[in-house]
């Protein structure tokens, strides 16, 4: 009986510690860990992963091979609202209350102009989950960003921005791309795509730039795409324009082609808010395609349309 018994607490106890491990623990980490002025060299070759923990030294977790992240939490840190562009759950105040979850979001080599070689690490910052999950569909996810210069074998951290702003949906910021827009100035640029369930998703593009000390968005492009519309579809392109004299912040041209069909205004059918420059076109005909190209310019503060966007239609009706 004695046996039994014995057995049975043997089980309980192994199946709460099995249970207590599945769940993603947070660690206590100082308020030093917010500090932009840190210092930090990197022996090459670079593991971002390790980088990455010595900058946020929380619990390392991979849950599967595309879910590894840190789990880290500072009781002491001053908090510090965020935009979020969904703009619909409100900004984000980080570091979160609960804990956060960090998680590399790209990792971005270039070289400028005189062969002097840069790694940019982003990460990408959500709320602490048990299950290591990322949720809330207008929820962004809160993009840090640590730039690299490499020196001889060593990579040495020359800027250090934990958080920017919050782009994307279910708590994952969508994916930057590296963009010259200046004479070895370097910028990167990504599409922030949400909508609601089973509804349209609009896309915007942002540029984000170091500027005035700090990486912050420079630019936000509405109507940049439309997709999961049954009655119109776009997308765009943009190109940065090397001819017009200016050593940085150059211009920028946004090309978006695209097409219109009436909606028959059923369920799953219905009208989508059009870009501005074709709305009036859409009052009138049953159906369009169109191309729509314009150019925005830097102005010291933010960059704005300038002159007149071109638009051109074809198959109208």
């Amino acid at each position: 009986m004695r046996l039994i018994y014995s057995g049975i607490l043997f089980l309980i106890f192994t199946s709460i510690c099995t249970a207590q491990d599945d769940i993603v623990q947070l660690k206590n980490v100082s308020d030093t860990i917010l500090n932009t002025k840190r210092q930090l060299k990197v022996a090459d070759p670079l593991d971002v992963v390790k980088t990455m923990q010595k900058l946020f030294p929380g619990k390392v977790y991979t849950l599967s091979d595309y879910n590894t992240f840190i789990s880290w939490n500072c009781k002491n840190c001053k908090t510090t609202l965020y935009t979020d562009v969904n703009g619909v759950e409100g900004d984000q105040n980080f570091p979160y209350e609960r804990g956060v979850a960090t998680r590399l979001l790209d990792n971005i080599d270039y070289s400028d102009s005189k062969g002097n070689q840069f790694k940019l690490l982003l990460f990408n910052h959500s709320g602490y989950d048990e299950d290591g999950l990322q949720t809330g569909r207008f929820s962004g996810g809160l993009i840090g960003l640590a730039k690299f210069a490499k020196n001889a074998n060593i990579w040495e951290m020359r800027s250090f921005q934990p958080a920017i702003a919050a782009f994307g949906a279910f708590s994952q910021a969508p994916k930057p791309k590296l963009v010259e827009i200046g004479q070895d100035q370097y910028a990167f640029i990504l599409v922030h795509s949400n909508g609601g369930a089973g509804g349209a998703y609009f896309g915007y593009l942002y540029l984000i730039v170091g500027f005035d000390g700090k990486y912050q968005p420079l630019m936000e492009v509405p109507n940049f795409t439309l997709s999961n519309s049954s009655s119109s579809e776009w997308s765009s392109s943009y190109k940065v324009v090397t001819d017009n004299n200016k050593k940085f912040f150059r211009d920028f041209v946004i090309t978006t082609t695209g097409s219109y069909r009436k909606a028959k205004g059923t369920e799953d059918d219905y009208e989508v808010d059009m870009p501005v420059e074709v709305s009036a076109m859409a009052k009138t005909k049953k159906q369009f395609n169109f191309v729509i190209e314009k150019r925005l310019s830097f102005n010291g503060k933010w960059y704005n349309i300038t002159g007149k966007p071109v638009v051109k239609f074809s198959n109208i009706k």
